[in-house]
Formats: structure tokens, sequence, C-alpha cells
């Protein structure tokens, strides 16, 4: 190999995850995300592509720190070499349909004769089951059979998609890293590996526990923007600025309410009206007033750092720039490429990008060695 193009080493860490072997079934969105956060917490991650798959995407974030092995499933030798992959693993991460990994002879049943204690990660966006199961879909889709979707955007107008974050990545990635790591550790308890079936419908239900409760109490209105979350309170939303650019406030709380009335000068025949729903559209017109008299900058200056529950709303690459995200290490360079930090944070066995996006594939026979021997 050239200096250019090195061969590949295992990536190494010292995260929480240290020692766990995940194989991942090469797919888009939340399976690969899932495993990115499992990478940056020390699991060693490999990942089965298709032997036409392009590789070398130094851009691809959410690729980082993972080997790939190139396979053709439907081919019963690499089949075979996959089987003996996953007789060595922890954990099995796979996005495809329903019923696709047991037509290549890969489901639950063959791998766990195999290896019974291996956790089957199973990432859809309607489930294993249940009258869409088999239908295509994707985040929009999910989020809005779940409720979440209807209640985003303004008054009267179209809902909005909040970008794939509610679905892909809340209600499906972050569900998945949950349900494997409980299988993992009940499976070094019993012995037993099982399925955690995750999917993205059924995660955007689940978060959207806190608006059950309140529809459940009489205080949630079906109409986006009306209530307290979602932009309708005047004092959880964003407002433009003298500038064109946005802020946004958040005080629930009265006495964080009462020092952003006092800081901003929110007339004081209003500064009692946060619990007063009537009053509201008033409030919300003093709010708008009062923001768009100043620059962004001149109202950072005045309120943050402050208990107003206040931030500017900045762009992705604004947010790389502010002081506290540099402060924290909350975006890395990875080899000339900005990256978002591994998080949560460890106090005892921190996270850590594990390298970037593979360039090349490694011959799947060197990952069984190290396997075997570790």
């Amino acid at each position: 190999m050239t200096p250019d193009n090195p061969t590949p080493r295992a990536p190494t860490a010292g995260g929480p995850l240290a020692g766990l072997r995940v194989v991942e079934f090469a797919g888009i969105g939340p399976g690969p995300f899932a495993c990115m956060l499992l990478s940056d917490m020390g699991a060693q991650v490999v990942r089965i592509d298709r032997p036409d798959a392009r590789l070398g995407d130094a851009h691809d974030i959410v690729g980082r720190g993972r080997r790939t092995v190139l396979l053709d499933l439907k081919d019963e030798g690499d089949r075979a070499q996959a089987l003996e992959l996953l007789a060595h693993a922890d954990v099995l991460v796979e996005g495809f349909r329903p019923g696709v990994m047991e037509r290549l002879g890969l489901g639950p049943q063959e791998v766990a004769e195999r290896n019974p204690r291996l956790v089957y990660g199973r990432m859809t966006g309607w489930g294993q089951d249940g009258p869409l199961a088999q239908s295509a879909g994707h985040d929009i889709n999910y989020v809005a059979l779940s409720g979440a979707l209807a209640a985003v955007g303004e008054p009267g107008g179209a809902p909005l998609p909040p970008l794939n974050l509610v679905g892909d990545y809340g209600g499906g990635s972050l569900y998945l890293v949950a349900g494997v790591l409980a299988a993992v550790i009940e499976a070094r308890q019993s012995g037993r590996g099982q399925v955690v079936d995750a999917a993205i419908s059924d995660g955007v239900v689940s978060l959207m526990s806190l608006f059950q409760a309140q529809a459940a109490r009489g205080r949630w209105q079906e109409a986006r923007g009306s209530n307290l979350l979602d932009g309708g309170a005047p004092f959880y939303r964003a407002y433009e600025t003298a500038d064109g650019a946005w802020v946004s406030i958040g005080p629930l709380e009265p006495k964080f309410f009462a020092q952003l009335c006092e800081k901003v000068g929110v007339p004081p025949a209003l500064r009692d009206a946060q619990g007063d729903r009537a009053r509201w559209p008033a409030l919300r017109d003093a709010f708008e007033a009062i923001f768009r008299s100043r620059s962004r900058a001149a109202w950072c200056e005045l309120l943050e750092g402050s208990d107003a529950c206040f931030a500017p709303v900045l762009t992705l690459s604004e947010a790389a720039r502010h002081p506290h995200h540099q402060a924290r290490g909350s975006f890395v360079d990875v080899a000339g490429v900005l990256h978002t930090a591994p998080a949560p944070r460890f106090s005892r066995t921190p996270s850590a990008i594990q390298g970037p996006a593979p360039r090349q594939a490694v011959e799947l026979q060197e990952v069984l060695r190290a396997w075997r021997e570790g």
C-alpha cells in the first residue's frame, strides 16, 4: 500500500463499550447512526457491505469508527463467512424489511444456532409485524402516523417535518441503542440473546408520552401552535431580531419569566400574563416588537448566561463556532473534516471517535483472526 492509501487498521478505543463486538449489515439512516454511537462508546463495529459498495467518502460522519468487509450475501460461501463472523459477535444490527434476513439464511434462528448469546437488533420503520410491516416509508411517514408531525408547524399552516431527528434518530437509533444495550446486559446474566424489534413508529409514539399524558388530562389542543411547547405560548418560541436573525426564549418557570420580562422591558401590565391564555396574543405582540428593536448580537450580549432561558437560533456552521460548543469540544476535527463529538460523556471511560469512515474494505479473515484471539 502507498502512504496515501494505507492498510486499514482495527480501530481502538477505551470507552465504556470497549470489547463489545458489533456486526452491522449496511443500510441507511437510523441503523448506521446507532452503530456510530456504539462505536463512539468503544464498541468494535464491523460493517458488512456489498461487493460493489463505494467506500472512501471522507465526509461520511455517520460511517465513522468501523471497518468494512465486502460480502455477497446471496453467495453461499460469503454467507457462511458472515455466519462465522456472527459466531464471534455480541450484537447484530440490520435494517432490512421483515423477512429479508430470513430469506438469506441469516435470520435470528439461524444465527442463534451458531451464537446463542448474540443480541439481534432489527431496525425498521413499521416493525416486524402489523399491517404496514412490509410497506416502504421514511421518517416523515413514521412521524406522521405517530401523532408528532401534526403538532409541528405554524397555526393554520402545513405540518413541518422536524428534519429526520424525531423519527429516524430519536424514535429509531436511540431506542435501538437502548434496547440493544439492555439485551446485552441481560444476555450476560442469562447466557441467551434475543431479538430487539426497534420500530421507528413505536419509538416516536413513546417519545410522545408527555403529550399523551397532557391529552389524558384535557390539557392538549390538537390545533398546531396552540400549546405550551409547540410555539403557542409566547414565552416558548423564536422571535425575529432587527437584523433579520432569530432568537429563542423558553422561560417556563415564573421566576425565569419574570427575569426575562425585567431584562427586555416587557410592559408592566403584561408581566403577570404568563398563565393567562386570553392575554397571550398581546404578550406575543409585545415580544415581537421588543426583539425586533435590537440585533441578535445585542440580545446575546444582554441575555446569554442569564436565567432568562435564552439562546440565539444558530445555523449549523454558526453552532460550531459558538463559544460554549468550542469550550466543551462539541465538534472535533477528524482528518480535516469537522465531526460532531461523541455524546454522552463519561468521567472514567471517555468515548472517542475511532477514526473516519473506512476508505477501503478489509479482509474478513483479518477480522476473524483478531476476534478469535480476543
